[in-house]
Order: C-alpha cells, then sequence, then structure tokens
C-alpha cells in the first residue's frame, strides 16, 4: 500500500489508501485531544472498544462518522452508515494520555491532509459526552431518570461537563430552529438575521447542523468580528438519532451530545434565553410543538420568554401555514406566544435583544441563574423519551378533550416520529419493516396535521433529496 506522511499537529502519521478511493475518498489518521478529554479509565477505554450489543462501540462510531461527514449532501443516517461501512474508529491508550486512531474516514474533514481543527473538538467532545452519560448518568443510582426532577438534573449535569455554563455569564443566548434542506433565499437570510444578533451581542445555540441551523452562526461570527467579540458561545446540541442527518457544522466551538431527543430539547430552552424559528420541516414543527406546550402549561403563564418565526418574503406563506395549524390545534392561547416577522432581519433581532432583556429582569426578581432556566416548568409528558414505533404512533392521543399543553406533548410525538421515519437509521429500518406509520385521531385535529404535512412535502421541506422523498405516514 503507498502511503503519503503529512507533518501535522495531531497526528503522528496518515495516509490516503489508493484502493479504498474508488468512490468516496477516505483517510487515516491519529489524533490527540485539544483540552476536551485527555484521559479514561481503562474500563471506559474497553468499553468503547467493545464491538458488542454492551459495549458504546457502536454509538461513538456512528456519532464520530457523523462529525467527519459534515457539509456532505447527505441526510440519510442509514445511508452514511452503509456509504462509509469500513470505518472505525478505536481509542488508544499512550503513556501521557489517549489517542484516535480513525481508518478510513471521510476525506472531506481534511485539508491538505491535515483534519479540521473544529472536526478535531468534536470528535473529542463525541467522546466526552458519550462516556459522561453513560457513567454519570444512565448508570448513577442518585440520579431518577424516571422523575421529572431527575431528568432535568441529568440535563444539567451534562451541560455542565461540557462547561456551556461556564461561558453562560449573561443572558444573550438565542436558540435558532429551522430546516436543514431549505433554499438558498432562505439559508441566506437566516445568515443575515445571525448577523444582526451578532451585532448586538448575541451568542447563537442551534441543533449544530446545515441549512437554518449553520447559517445564523456564520452571519454571528461575522457580527460579532466587527464588534470586537472574541468569544463568541456558537453553542451546538443534539442527539445520536438525529446527529447523522444534521452533522454539526465546524462554526460550533462547543458541541453537546445528549442521549435522547427530549433532554436535547430541554437544554435548548433551559440553556437559551429566546428562540428564532426559521423555515423548516417536521423536525421544526416538532420544536415548535415542544416549546408551544411549554409555554402554555400554568406554571409558565408569567414567564418572559421571547420566540420570534421569521424567514424572507418566499416563506411567508410558509408560516401562515404553521399560525393556522396552531391556531386549529392549539388555540388562540398558542398563537399569542409568539410572534412572525417576515423580511425584516433587523427587526427580529431587535425584538430578540429586547426579549433577552425581560429574562434578565424576570430571573433577577426570581433569583435564578442566567445560565439555566430552573424556574420553567417542564411536565414529565414532554421529558419521556418517546419510541417512535409503530405501536405507540398508533396510540397517541390526538383529540382536543385535553388541556392545550398535553394535546401539544402528543402532537410533538408524532413529528418526532416522522423525523425518524424520514433521516433515523432505526425510523427508517422500521418503515421500510412495517411500513408507514398509522396516524389516528380526531378529524378537527387530523385534517390541520394532513394539510401541514401535505404543505411540506409538496414545499420540498422533508429531506434534501425532495424528488425522490416517500412520505413515511399516512392519516387515518
Amino acid at each position: 500500500m503507498s502511503a503519503m506522511f503529512c507533518p501535522c499537529a495531531v497526528s503522528e502519521w496518515q495516509w490516503i489508501s489508493e484502493e479504498r478511493r474508488m468512490r468516496y475518498e477516505v483517510m487515516d489518521t491519529i489524533i490527540e485531544p485539544y483540552g476536551r478529554l485527555e484521559v479514561l479509565s481503562k474500563l471506559e477505554v474497553v468499553q468503547l472498544l467493545n464491538n458488542s450489543s454492551g459495549g458504546l462501540y457502536q454509538l461513538f462510531r456512528s456519532c464520530s462518522l457523523a462529525v467527519l461527514n459534515c457539509d456532505a449532501d447527505l441526510d440519510d443516517g442509514r445511508l452514511l452508515l452503509e456509504r462509509y461501512r469500513d470505518f472505525e474508529i478505536h481509542v488508544r491508550q499512550v503513556e501521557r494520555g489517549i489517542k484516535l486512531e480513525l481508518l478510513n474516514a471521510p476525506a472531506g474533514a481534511f485539508v491538505d491532509g491535515q483534519m479540521i481543527r473544529g472536526i478535531h473538538e468534536h470528535l473529542f467532545s463525541v467522546l466526552r459526552d458519550i462516556v459522561f452519560t453513560h457513567d454519570e448518568i444512565n448508570h448513577n443510582p442518585n440520579i431518577d431518570l424516571e422523575s421529572s426532577g431527575g431528568i432535568t438534573n441529568a440535563v444539567f449535569y451534562i451541560l455542565r461537563n461540557a462547561k456551556v455554563l461556564d461561558l453562560i455569564r449573561e443572558p444573550r443566548m438565542v436558540v435558532c430552529w429551522g430546516g436543514h434542506a431549505i433554499s438558498r433565499n432562505e439559508y441566506d437570510y437566516s445568515k443575515q438575521v445571525g448577523y444582526e444578533m451578532g451585532l448586538r451581542g448575541l451568542d447563537i445555540c442551534t441543533g449544530c447542523g446545515p441549512g437554518a441551523m449553520k447559517g445564523p452562526m456564520k452571519g454571528a461570527t461575522i457580527g460579532h468580528a466587527k464588534q470586537r467579540n472574541h468569544n463568541g458561545l456558537y453553542l451546538g446540541i443534539t442527539e445520536p438519532g438525529i446527529i447523522a442527518a444534521e452533522a454539526p457544522n465546524p462554526i460550533v466551538n462547543n458541541l453537546t451530545i445528549f442521549p435522547d431527543i427530549e433532554k436535547r430539547l430541554e437544554a435548548f430552552v433551559r440553556a437559551g434565553h429566546g428562540v428564532v424559528v426559521f423555515a423548516g420541516g417536521v423536525g421544526t414543527a416538532e420544536e415548535i410543538l415542544y416549546l408551544l406546550g411549554i409555554l402554555l402549561h400554568p406554571d409558565n403563564s408569567e414567564m418572559p420568554f421571547p420566540l420570534v418565526m421569521t424567514g424572507p418574503e418566499s416563506a411567508r406563506a410558509y408560516f401562515a401555514q404553521i399560525d393556522d395549524f396552531i391556531g386549529k390545534t392549539l388555540g388562540v392561547e398558542a398563537q399569542q406566544k409568539y410572534q412572525v416577522i417576515i423580511n425584516d432581519p433587523v427587526l427580529v433581532a431587535q425584538r430578540m435583544r429586547a426579549g433577552v432583556k425581560q429574562v434578565k429582569e424576570h430571573r433577577k426578581q426570581l433569583g435564578d441563574a442566567y445560565y439555566f432556566n430552573w424556574s420553567l416548568t417542564i411536565a414529565h409528558a414532554f421529558q419521556q423519551p418517546f419510541a417512535p414505533v409503530h405501536e405507540n404512533v398508533r396510540n397517541l392521543a390526538l383529540h382536543k378533550n385535553q388541556q392545550p399543553w398535553l394535546l401539544a406533548a402528543n402532537l410533538r410525538r408524532v413529528f418526532s416520529a416522522l423525523v425518524a421515519g424520514n433521516v433515523k437509521d432505526e425510523g427508517i429500518r422500521a418503515i421500510e419493516e412495517y411500513g408507514d406509520f398509522e396516524i389516528h385521531g380526531d378529524a378537527e385535529i387530523m385534517e390541520p396535521v394532513d394539510a401541514l404535512l401535505t404543505a411540506f412535502v409538496a414545499q420540498g421541506r422533508m429531506k434534501m433529496s425532495a424528488e425522490s422523498y416517500r412520505p413515511c405516514y399516512r392519516i387515518v
């Protein structure tokens, strides 16, 4: 095998294997940590090397592959794993700590034979969070993951271990939600909004993938640079099931991985001080329903939490559909929890800045922390991990004979299942084996759900490969 040596600060040897460059170029390398996670116990190393069902290797491998595959036009978790089926990653203990050995890694993660620094950091963030969650959360007898308080504590511990809470000293974290499969026009608009928020000293938190998750961060970097703000925080929050479809973009300077979608969503609203929503698909609808359900809970009626939905003129119809759907399912009270601003990035940034100031004053009065919203009530219905299997989807309570916040929780689960069926490896395989999800409910709920999903399909908002998309659901 021919080899090419590349002098590199992060590796001792690298080569390109010619016989494996037939279709997707790959590289091999060894890298060292940059202050993310320098040491592991022997037991932790064994767990990460164990390829059996009891080990962490497969989880570590799939998340690492997703990180390495950033900026690729691929949002199919199963296809990614199949495309790089020969990829391997191993933890090696050395005299001064650990190193990661990568075999058949996507070559797009390298520049002139050297791994991109942001991707390098993300790999060790993956390692840090997987080990911590396994050892200190899932197998910690002092954390009750069946209780609401225990789940919130778990979210706090994961954020603290990732040093996110150290960086949120003042309320300025704006969470940006939106689709990964958006038009260039919508992407440019999200970037402009990020720029205006960056000029006003606001930091950005997203699901860390492409599209509307990358645009605000990219814009904010320019706004921060103009204000000589060298400490901008670009927080990416993800989870193993979605990371392959929404690979972290290297602008993210703090990547945190949560064990499931529910803890990921709770992290967004506990750490964030406001939310901007851009156009998206079923994942964005899930996030909107999650937040609205929390804000509709009676305990949170006086809680300031700025929520703005925005996009260019081309997104006006999209947000009109979202607003109509919310009105028909959750009612007028839910519609009063947000503003829709079309084609005005400056106004969005100004409204978010003003809203964040209100959040600061409210936290001061309550004596609540700036870095973590302890006073926000999140009902257990929003925290319980929902397994998107056919029986669970079929049995969801989709009717108006319940509190609006509880209906929002159940509607959120519908869209969570569709995300799984669209882009998650296990969800795609379940659809192939058992057929489409069947969504049952009262007609007054099902009709607006069907109308919204039909619009998403027609507008190509379900997947990047919109022309070949086949719906994974059936309204009953």
